[in-house]
């Protein structure tokens, strides 16, 4: 999604981060319909940027194991 501006964005551990500090994916609110995700190791670094039904799949298939 090029020309998003996310420099004022407000970003949070995503709840399923793993708890070591290894594993941490960071997810900003706030974007309607898009869901900046990136990672907590690197914040100056990329963020991808996805629709937030795919999102919200992705997330549906970490809940249900279907990914592990």
């Amino acid at each position: 999604m090029n020309g998003l501006d996310l420099s004022a964005a407000v970003w949070r551990k995503s709840s399923f981060s793993g708890g070591s500090g290894g594993e941490c994916v960071e997810v900003a609110d706030g974007f309607d319909g898009m869901v900046p995700v990136r990672d907590s190791k690197d914040p100056a670094g990329p963020a991808l940027v996805f629709g937030a039904a795919a999102w919200q799949a992705f997330v549906d298939a970490v809940r249900s194991g279907e990914l592990a």
